[in-house]
């Protein structure tokens, strides 16, 4: 459905609002989707990418910067994400190995079991809910890509 029918809205001033429109929607949309799978499981999406990205070097440990740093929303408080998942037991915290000051965050075993879970769900997901073959999928990706290449 063309975004104008999504939004109601008649016109735009200019393609580049058009696009910038449709990608804030569409990003709300996948957001939306990616709720419905996490919301059993009483995980956010910042809270999903702090497991995944911890999952990356898991058994080992991060810190804070580390998980900062590949962070999708680069406005989120991870240490308060992460106080979060303290409390639902899928991370502990352990002192640094490097630095006897800092503290480092590493998956449990229960939190890489519940990743494990939603990484399986949010694949079959994906492939339901994205409705590109695989070379529309190559074309938006670039395009994305492309997109984001002069970000500030």
């Amino acid at each position: 459905m063309p975004i104008e029918k999504d939004i109601k809205q008649s016109g735009f001033n200019n393609p580049y609002h058009k696009l910038t429109v449709n990608l804030m929607y569409t990003n709300g949309w996948l957001n939306n989707q990616y709720a419905k799978i996490l919301k059993p499981y009483h995980i956010t999406e910042p809270q999903y990418n702090v497991l995944k990205i911890l999952n990356q070097i898991y058994p080992q440990s991060a810190s804070i910067n580390f998980i900062i740093e590949r962070m999708l929303d680069k406005m989120s408080n991870v240490s308060r994400l992460v106080d979060k998942l303290i409390a639902k037991q899928l991370v502990v915290k352990v002192k640094s190995t490097q630095d006897l000051r800092s503290v480092n965050v590493a998956l449990t075993t229960n939190g890489l079991r519940i990743l494990q879970e939603l990484n399986n769900k949010i694949i079959e997901s994906e492939t339901n809910f994205i409705k590109l073959n695989d070379s529309e999928l190559d074309s938006l990706i670039i395009l994305l890509e492309k997109l984001r290449k002069n970000k500030s």
